[in-house]
């Protein structure tokens, strides 16, 4: 007996976030901020700015992050077919994963730049720091606050509004190194606010980069524990024991789960099955569950019992 529960999530179309206000925030997003990226970029590089062309490269990698996961999110959204049987969700996870490795290395050069200037400490100027940067707070809060109505209803778009208010925070602190320059003459807190950023970045990533890696290689997603999800299982009346259990992600919002319950007695109907997935997406967020109801745990008919450490 088996039973496959889908639960249709509007979250990874972005439906929740409403008609076509999602794909207005990311294209309104993209723009202003790629305007931005030019801006602090050329500016940076006339005012002898690391810290303004440390936040250009940042906030480019961010502007990629951005199309990427407004790209997947659109891929995932198309209908499964014969051979591709999950559709393409999995693209959101693919497009975290790039989108960490690309920020990894605009980080890596941004470090290198920096340790050089400190040996080689050049004039820079500190208002064009100032004015350009807080011209990229303002953009950047603006940014963020397009997702704010449906950052709670999906990851992606809260993926999205953390890093712009993260972007919004580094260009602060681009202010702060203009103002303290201008005050000090110290040209040392260029490159200094350059690896803050760096290292602040860096913290984001990593995790992004870990949780990315993780999903890839199909782990169980951190928002899910497993052994609890075990005891739920063969907490039920009627389950013996349970054995070949999976949880993995579909995409960055799905996850899916397989299990073999052992049940001496099977259930007279599906009903029990249909209030299992139920509750397993209710107490869990598991969205897809397929069950497979076994009389007896040792019976030869179970290759995966075999095979399984779960």
């Amino acid at each position: 007996m088996h039973d496959h529960s889908h639960h249709g999530h509007s979250h990874h179309d972005l439906e929740d976030f409403g008609p076509g206000k999602a794909n207005r925030a990311f294209a309104l997003g993209i723009s202003l901020n790629l305007i931005f990226v030019a801006i602090e970029a050329v500016y940076g590089w006339w005012s002898g700015s690391l810290a303004l062309v440390a936040d250009a490269g940042h906030n480019l990698s961010d502007v990629m992050s951005l199309a990427l996961a407004w790209g997947a999110a659109a891929m995932a959204s198309r209908r499964p077919t014969p051979r591709r049987t999950y559709g393409f969700r999995r693209a959101t996870i693919l497009a975290s994963l790039l989108s960490a490795i690309l920020l990894l290395g605009a980080l890596g050069w941004i470090a290198w730049e920096a340790i050089a200037r400190f040996q080689s400490p050049a004039p820079v100027a500190g208002w064009t720091m100032i004015i350009v940067a807080a011209i990229g707070v303002v953009i950047n809060t603006a940014t963020a606050l397009l997702f704010v109505a449906g950052r709670k209803k999906d990851l992606n778009l809260q993926g999205a509004f953390l890093h712009m208010a993260a972007d919004a925070a580094v260009s602060l602190g681009v202010v702060i190194a203009g103002i303290a320059i201008l005050w000090t003459g110290k040209l040392w807190l260029d490159p200094a606010i350059s690896l803050v950023i760096v290292v602040v970045v860096l913290i984001g990533t990593w995790g992004l980069l870990r949780d990315s890696l993780n999903l890839a290689v199909d782990a169980v997603p951190a928002a899910i524990e497993p052994e609890e999800v075990r005891e739920f299982l063969t907490s039920q009346p009627g389950v013996a024991s349970l054995h070949d259990l999976h949880i993995w992600a579909m995409s960055t919002t799905e996850s899916a789960l397989t299990a073999h319950l052992v049940m001496p007695e099977t259930p007279a109907d599906d009903a029990f099955l249909h209030r299992l997935t139920e509750e397993l997406h209710r107490r869990f967020d598991i969205d897809h569950a397929t069950l497979q109801v076994e009389r007896d745990a040792d019976q030869a008919g179970c290759r995966q019992f075999s095979a399984s450490c779960c």
